[in-house]
Protein backbone atom coordinates (compact mmCIF):
# COMPACT_ATOMS: atom_id res chain seq x y z
CA UNK A 1 0.00 0.00 0.00
CA UNK A 2 1.47 3.58 -1.05
CA UNK A 3 -0.30 5.18 2.06
CA UNK A 4 0.45 4.74 5.93
CA UNK A 5 -1.89 7.67 6.60
CA UNK A 6 -5.79 6.37 7.12
CA UNK A 7 -7.92 8.27 4.74
CA UNK A 8 -10.09 9.17 7.56
CA UNK A 9 -6.86 11.12 8.85
CA UNK A 10 -6.49 13.21 5.91
CA UNK A 11 -10.11 14.06 5.63
CA UNK A 12 -9.51 15.56 9.45
CA UNK A 13 -6.20 17.38 8.64
CA UNK A 14 -7.92 18.67 5.21
CA UNK A 15 -11.16 19.75 7.30
CA UNK A 16 -9.10 21.56 9.87
CA UNK A 17 -6.92 23.29 7.04
CA UNK A 18 -10.12 24.69 5.16
CA UNK A 19 -11.37 25.80 8.80
CA UNK A 20 -8.25 27.57 9.89
CA UNK A 21 -7.75 28.67 6.51
CA UNK A 22 -10.83 30.93 5.98
CA UNK A 23 -9.88 34.13 7.18
CA UNK A 24 -6.70 34.26 4.78
CA UNK A 25 -9.33 32.91 1.93
CA UNK A 26 -12.44 33.74 2.55
CA UNK A 27 -14.94 35.08 -0.42
CA UNK A 28 -18.50 33.80 -0.16
CA UNK A 29 -20.65 34.11 -2.94
CA UNK A 30 -23.30 31.31 -2.30
CA UNK A 31 -26.77 31.91 -1.33
CA UNK A 32 -28.42 30.42 1.35
CA UNK A 33 -24.32 28.59 2.29
CA UNK A 34 -25.60 27.31 5.89
CA UNK A 35 -28.51 25.23 3.92
CA UNK A 36 -26.02 24.18 1.20
CA UNK A 37 -23.25 23.14 3.49
CA UNK A 38 -25.64 21.20 5.93
CA UNK A 39 -26.84 19.19 2.96
CA UNK A 40 -23.94 18.18 1.67
CA UNK A 41 -22.47 17.62 5.32
CA UNK A 42 -25.49 15.18 5.32
CA UNK A 43 -25.33 13.83 2.19
CA UNK A 44 -21.72 12.69 3.02
CA UNK A 45 -22.01 11.23 6.66
CA UNK A 46 -25.35 8.77 5.24
CA UNK A 47 -22.78 7.98 2.14
CA UNK A 48 -20.03 6.89 4.61
CA UNK A 49 -22.78 5.20 7.01
CA UNK A 50 -23.98 3.31 4.05
CA UNK A 51 -20.75 2.34 2.95
CA UNK A 52 -19.56 1.17 6.01
CA UNK A 53 -23.00 -0.87 6.46
CA UNK A 54 -22.64 -2.55 2.99
CA UNK A 55 -19.21 -3.73 4.33
CA UNK A 56 -20.58 -4.97 7.37
CA UNK A 57 -23.42 -6.82 5.74
CA UNK A 58 -20.87 -8.75 3.71
CA UNK A 59 -18.87 -8.79 6.82
CA UNK A 60 -15.44 -7.46 4.97
CA UNK A 61 -13.03 -5.61 5.99
CA UNK A 62 -13.41 -1.55 6.41
CA UNK A 63 -9.97 -0.72 7.02
CA UNK A 64 -8.28 0.83 3.86
CA UNK A 65 -4.73 -0.13 4.70
CA UNK A 66 -5.53 -3.74 4.74
CA UNK A 67 -6.73 -4.17 1.22
CA UNK A 68 -5.73 -7.75 0.71
CA UNK A 69 -7.78 -8.53 3.96
CA UNK A 70 -11.39 -8.09 2.11
CA UNK A 71 -13.25 -11.28 1.58
CA UNK A 72 -16.18 -10.00 -0.56
CA UNK A 73 -16.28 -7.87 -3.66
CA UNK A 74 -19.52 -5.30 -2.23
CA UNK A 75 -21.19 -4.34 -5.74
CA UNK A 76 -24.48 -3.44 -4.33
CA UNK A 77 -25.83 -0.20 -2.51
CA UNK A 78 -24.31 2.97 -2.61
CA UNK A 79 -21.09 0.62 -4.53
CA UNK A 80 -23.63 0.60 -7.78
CA UNK A 81 -22.79 4.35 -8.11
CA UNK A 82 -19.00 4.99 -6.94
CA UNK A 83 -16.45 2.06 -6.25
CA UNK A 84 -15.14 4.48 -3.51
CA UNK A 85 -18.21 5.84 -1.69
CA UNK A 86 -16.71 6.25 1.60
CA UNK A 87 -13.93 8.67 0.31
CA UNK A 88 -16.85 10.17 -1.98
CA UNK A 89 -18.34 10.33 1.60
CA UNK A 90 -15.57 12.19 2.92
CA UNK A 91 -15.71 14.66 0.24
CA UNK A 92 -18.68 15.34 0.37
CA UNK A 93 -18.44 16.61 4.03
CA UNK A 94 -14.95 18.58 3.43
CA UNK A 95 -17.79 20.06 0.37
CA UNK A 96 -19.92 20.79 2.83
CA UNK A 97 -17.36 22.43 5.12
CA UNK A 98 -16.00 24.49 2.31
CA UNK A 99 -19.54 26.16 1.70
CA UNK A 100 -19.81 26.81 5.03
CA UNK A 101 -16.70 28.29 5.86
CA UNK A 102 -13.77 29.00 3.32
CA UNK A 103 -15.59 28.27 -0.27
CA UNK A 104 -12.21 29.23 -2.53
CA UNK A 105 -9.74 27.54 -0.04
CA UNK A 106 -12.24 24.54 -0.21
CA UNK A 107 -11.80 24.23 -3.75
CA UNK A 108 -8.02 24.28 -3.43
CA UNK A 109 -7.80 21.59 -0.55
CA UNK A 110 -10.88 19.48 -1.79
CA UNK A 111 -8.79 18.94 -4.83
CA UNK A 112 -5.73 18.22 -3.10
CA UNK A 113 -7.55 15.64 -1.10
CA UNK A 114 -9.19 13.91 -4.35
CA UNK A 115 -5.38 13.89 -5.98
CA UNK A 116 -4.01 12.20 -2.50
CA UNK A 117 -6.90 9.65 -2.19
CA UNK A 118 -7.15 8.67 -5.97
CA UNK A 119 -3.20 8.46 -6.26
CA UNK A 120 -1.71 6.77 -2.87
CA UNK A 121 -5.13 4.85 -1.93
CA UNK A 122 -7.47 4.42 -4.68
CA UNK A 123 -4.91 3.04 -6.97
CA UNK A 124 -3.47 0.57 -4.62
CA UNK A 125 -6.32 -0.51 -3.60
CA UNK A 126 -7.52 -1.28 -7.29
CA UNK A 127 -4.50 -3.20 -7.70
CA UNK A 128 -5.20 -5.05 -4.41
CA UNK A 129 -8.94 -5.78 -5.55
CA UNK A 130 -7.69 -7.12 -9.06
CA UNK A 131 -5.49 -9.04 -7.27
CA UNK A 132 -7.52 -10.30 -5.28
CA UNK A 133 -11.25 -10.43 -7.36
CA UNK A 134 -9.54 -11.02 -10.84
CA UNK A 135 -11.84 -10.60 -13.41
CA UNK A 136 -15.08 -9.80 -11.52
CA UNK A 137 -13.59 -6.88 -10.03
CA UNK A 138 -12.90 -5.41 -13.77
CA UNK A 139 -15.92 -6.14 -14.99
CA UNK A 140 -17.55 -4.26 -12.01
CA UNK A 141 -14.72 -1.23 -12.92
CA UNK A 142 -15.72 -1.20 -15.96
CA UNK A 143 -19.35 -0.67 -15.13
CA UNK A 144 -18.75 1.81 -11.98
CA UNK A 145 -17.13 5.22 -11.80
CA UNK A 146 -14.29 5.52 -9.22
CA UNK A 147 -15.55 8.96 -7.49
CA UNK A 148 -19.39 9.21 -9.17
Amino acid sequence: MDNKIPPPIVALVCGLAIYFSKDVTFFSFLFFPNELSLAFFLSGGSTLLLAAGAFKKHQTTVNPLKPESATHLVTSGVFKFSRNPMYLGMLLVLIGLSIRFNPLGGVILCGLFVGFITKFQIIPEERAMKKIFGEQFEVYATKTRRWL
